[in-house]
């Protein structure tokens, strides 16, 4: 099994259509009991570099989750985040706005929620929500308070294109890596998935009859996306296009992705000065002698 992380990331500037990308590929395994192998492998290497991260203390990660309905998001993050420590990992789902939220800007929520250093922060939905479900949806914009003159404006997506690239690249310069995935599901495998939704009554819950009515909107949603993807990856916060119709393949290959941007952050674990080591040594001695 070889999983190169960059057959699935945007390059900068290139420009995006999703047709054109597989929504499925080729099985990276043979079999169930492979790719249960090969995903302890990944959680296993995944602790270690988390342990790693939380040590050294100079970098954070913040992980973006974004897709259509039943693409996989929250299966992904609790198989490939299953063998992280919970102190050091922190996951935030965004859904509709507070009327505290909708009194400030679009960036507002989510900049509070930002990992700190030595932390992995996930984003399940996130500010991209603000270029793609307030696009399709344009009534969401008057909600937010907006000048009008603003929301009638040609330029506000690049507008907001421009603030999300802007904030990204502070965070890079402060020491946070972003790695953003968008799960990338046909829309036959969502029709199969919400009918096993309606289908099985331990899975109901998961099901809204709003699923059906975005559904509608699959076309607006593809170019939205498209339109994202292309103005808003780049070297610092890059975008990763992960096929989705087969869960194995898609946990395999975001954890993989991950690992891969953790091993090339220099961190090490702190090395203690003259004085500590002097400490340790003494601490050390003290607890050998019998009766202490």
């Amino acid at each position: 099994m070889k999983i190169d992380p960059q057959d699935y990331r945007v390059k900068e500037g290139k420009v995006i259509d999703l047709k054109k990308w597989p929504t499925q590929i080729k099985p990276l395994c043979e079999a169930k009991e492979d790719y249960l192998k090969a995903q302890t492998k990944h959680v296993e290497r995944l602790s270690e570099k988390q342990s790693l991260l939380y040590a050294d203390n100079h970098y954070s990660i913040l992980l973006i989750f974004q897709a259509m309905d039943a693409a996989g998001k929250d299966g992904a993050i609790k198989h490939v985040m299953s063998g992280v420590n919970p102190q050091g990992c922190q996951v935030f789902s965004y859904k509709h706005p507070s009327a505290l939220e909708l009194q400030h800007d679009f960036l507002w929520r989510t900049t509070r929620d930002l990992p700190e250093r030595g932390k992995i922060g996930i984003f399940n939905r996130s500010y991209y929500e603000e270029v793609l479900i307030a696009r399709v949806h344009p009534e969401i914009l008057k909600a937010e308070q907006i000048p009008n003159d603003l929301i009638g404006g040609k330029n506000i997506w690049q507008e907001r294109y421009k603030s999300i690239v802007n904030l990204e690249n502070h965070l890079y310069r402060n020491g946070t890596r972003i790695i953003k995935f968008f799960l990338h599901l046909s829309k036959e495998e969502q029709r199969k998935r919400f009918l096993k939704r309606l289908e099985k009554v331990d899975k109901n819950w998961k099901f809204s009859i709003d699923d059906i009515k975005e559904r509608a909107y699959w076309k607006e949603y593809r170019k939205a996306y498209e339109a994202c993807l292309t103005a808003t990856s780049t070297t610092t916060a890059p975008w990763y296009i992960v096929p989705a119709d087969h869960k194995p393949d898609t946990r395999l290959i975001i954890s993989e992705i991950i690992l891969d941007t953790m091993e090339k952050l220099k961190m090490s674990y702190p090395k203690p000065d003259k004085a500590h080591r002097e400490e340790l040594e003494e601490a050390l001695r003290t607890l050998k002698k019998k009766g202490e």
